[in-house]
């Protein structure tokens, strides 16, 4: 099958034959129909490293045709969404629901010993996020699928699986956003725009987005944003306040450079959370003042993956979209084919670009 495989460090995607192996135990073998392009692949391809050669793409969305002796969860022809979320289905955080938490989340990948999943020339390929999905088909452990209706169109479902379910997720999940309050987005890229969704859901009354490109605001209307801020052209702090009155029940930061993060922790209300979602530099954090931060009962949260559970939460982000009632198609920009990875991510520099998705795998 073809695989756009990355041979190293800031080598590129290079499209090759390699070969998929049979599925084992609980492994799903997935025809993959859309495969998302996610700044985290190219940040491993690029700087972070890992092993190599691999085949990166973790936002896929496919095809079961094929399925291990011990898989329960799906059945061969179904539709599911993959998702990075790793995790065994044993562990204390596992059986309390926290599976984006889970203490042992290798358990979804071959133990040492076992062949590899993907080979090249006779020789191993590493599979990202245990999803590998920049490739016709990906062996994936059922605990990192979930099904999705058959309606559900591929390149929007493909997004579930991480900028969806991280961004809807903070607001729903670890912020546990209620009717009537009040939200800050910081940064109008893809993820904060599913911030916007999921804020939009959980009946938020103020939904205040703030960026430093008007091309971007003006797109977070169409998401549901209730009031766009430049925050090149104006002071956010005081735009904030201004339109709450007492500042915001809730911040979430998708952009991670500490002078960004200082002003969301500002925008808070009394009894107001900010999360951090993004990270933009090596030194991203924000300095708390405890005796503030106590007075006002004010919380700073780390969250990933939207503290979401997959099984759950993909299934009912794409009933959401079925409904009309989470805006899914403006996320995709462009489709593209398996060979036009570097061109994708290049295309995603531009500010009115929010998502890529490979749909052509010929």
């Amino acid at each position: 099958m073809k695989a756009s495989v990355t041979k190293g460090l800031g080598q590129g995607f290079v499209v090759e034959e390699v070969d998929l192996a049979d599925p084992v135990g609980h492994e799903v073998r997935v025809k993959v129909q859309a495969s998302g392009l996610c700044h985290s692949d190219l940040s491993v391809a690029t700087f972070i490293g890992g092993e190599f050669p691999v085949v990166l793409g973790h936002e896929v969305a496919g095809v079961v045709v094929g399925v291990g002796p011990e898989v329960t969860q799906v059945r061969v022809g179904e539709h599911v969404v993959g998702s990075l979320i790793q995790y065994c289905g044993a562990c204390v955080n596992c059986l309390g629901g926290r599976t984006h938490i889970c203490l042992d989340p290798e358990h979804t990948l071959r133990a040492p010993g076992q062949a590899p999943r993907i080979s090249w020339n006779g020789s191993p390929v590493a599979q990202g996020m245990g999803l590998g999905g920049f490739a016709q088909e990906a062996l994936i452990h059922e605990n990192q699928l979930a099904v999705v209706p058959d309606e559900m169109p591929w390149a929007p479902a493909a997004l579930i699986g991480c900028g969806v379910l991280t961004g809807a997720g903070a607001v729903l999940n670890s912020a546990g956003v209620q009717q009537g309050e009040t939200v800050v987005v910081i940064g109008a890229g893809g993820v904060g725009m599913n911030a916007v969704s999921g804020a939009r859901i959980a009946g938020a009354e103020k939904v205040i987005v703030t960026d430093i490109e008007d091309g971007k605001l003006e797109r977070a209307k169409a998401f549901g944003a209730t009031h766009v801020v430049n925050s090149r052209t104006t002071d956010p702090v005081e735009a904030v306040r201004g339109i709450t009155g007492n500042g915001a029940d809730h911040v979430f930061d998708f952009v991670g450079a500490r002078p960004v993060t200082a002003q969301g922790m500002q925008m808070l209300a009394k009894g107001g959370g900010l999360y951090l979602i993004g990270v933009s530099a090596n030194d991203a954090g924000v300095d708390v003042n405890a005796i503030a931060a106590l007075s006002a009962s004010q919380k700073v949260q780390g969250v990933y993956m939207g503290s979401s559970n997959l099984k759950r939460d993909i299934p009912f982000y794409a009933s959401m979209y079925l409904q009309g009632r989470m805006n899914l198609d403006d996320l995709v920009s462009r489709e593209i084919g398996l060979a036009d990875i570097e061109a994708g991510y290049e295309s995603l520099k531009d500010g009115s670009t929010a998502r890529v998705v490979i749909t052509d795998f010929s």
